[in-house]
């Protein structure tokens, strides 16, 4: 692994079991991501774009190949190791938003904080929502804020822990035009404040055409 990679992976493989036998999802994918680059994966669906940002992620297994996220080989780490670095090294923004219905807004934003053992996590994450524009909005729980306004609630919580890496699946997805564009403009501006290695799954062209770096998908292989 180079001294500026953050994220490298070595003939990366995930195959899962079918009626009609083996199905390949990722098919030998090798990366080289370097900190703070933003690198978008495209494709059709079905392509294994999410199961990719899976394995990359730690939050599932390869079949066979090597991953290294922030120095360290996940196949080395258990599970634990695993949960380890991604609370200390990961943010994830999801296109469902994956708040904790029964914590506020400042809550959820406060939860990776406290999660690793900060002190300053009110501060942090006081700061992080006062970023996003939604101060106002802390003691407000998930069911009482727009679809856009969750979106921007899950980006000040993965970027409050200054993550080497930021993991964004489809983060438009779920939001209208003009919200996507404004969560979508948002995302790259905590980005480039955090320097953050961003990887972004998207459908959205112009989202793509932001990252420094677009990698498209097909049938599992990055072409």
């Amino acid at each position: 692994m180079t001294r500026d990679s953050v994220l490298k992976t070595d003939h990366l493989t995930k195959q899962v079991s079918s009626p009609e036998g083996p199905l390949t999802i990722v098919d030998g994918v090798s990366l080289d991501i370097v900190a703070g680059e933003s690198v978008a994966i495209v494709g059709p669906s079905g392509a294994g774009k999410s199961t990719l940002l899976a394995l990359l992620a730690g939050l599932d297994a390869p079949t066979s190949g090597r991953i290294w996220l922030a120095g360290e080989d996940l196949g080395e780490l258990d599970e634990d190791g695993r949960a380890r670095l991604r609370a200390q090294r990961v943010g994830f923004v999801f296109q469902a938003f994956h708040l904790v219905p029964s914590l506020t807004a400042l809550e959820n934003v406060m939860l990776p904080l406290e999660l690793a053992g900060r002190k300053d996590a009110r501060a942090g994450a006081l700061a992080a929502l006062d970023r996003v524009g939604l101060s106002a909005r802390k003691g407000h729980y998930p069911r009482q804020l727009s679809g856009g306004e969750q979106q921007r609630i899950a980006l000040a919580r993965a970027f409050v822990t200054a993550p080497a890496v930021l993991f964004a699946d489809e983060p438009t997805g779920n939001l209208d035009t003009a919200t996507g564009e404004r969560v979508g403009a948002l995302l790259f501006e905590l980005n480039e404040h955090s320097k953050t290695t961003l990887v972004l799954v998207t459908h959205e062209i112009d989202l793509a055409s932001r990252c420094q770096r677009t990698l498209h998908m097909e049938a599992g292989k990055v072409l």
